[in-house]
């Protein structure tokens, strides 16, 4: 199976973000009581490697309807900010 990737991230004050795209090689989503991008955070400056999309290696929300083995199922996931965090918007709650 190929990794699903970051179709959209409004998290706009991440180093990972450029154009509202995630270039991080791969993030990690969450943990059992929410699903939150551990990879984001807040730097000035911003990743040069614009070019790749970044993939999700790992999914701790065991309580997500995607999560298989501590893997996310699904094809792309959104992440935006949530009030002081920044969460997988894919995420569904078994």
């Amino acid at each position: 199976m190929d990794m699903p990737i970051v179709s959209e991230c409004l998290a706009s004050e991440c180093a990972y973000n450029v154009g509202m795209n995630c270039h991080a090689k791969a993030i990690t989503v969450g943990n059992s009581l929410h699903a939150g991008c551990d990879t984001f955070f807040s730097a000035s400056g911003h990743t040069k490697a614009a070019t790749r999309t970044a993939g999700i290696g790992a999914c701790k929300s065991t309580n997500c309807t995607f999560n298989e083995d501590l893997e996310c199922t699904t094809d792309s996931i959104r992440v935006a900010p949530a009030g002081q965090e920044v969460n997988c918007m894919t995420y569904s709650p078994r």
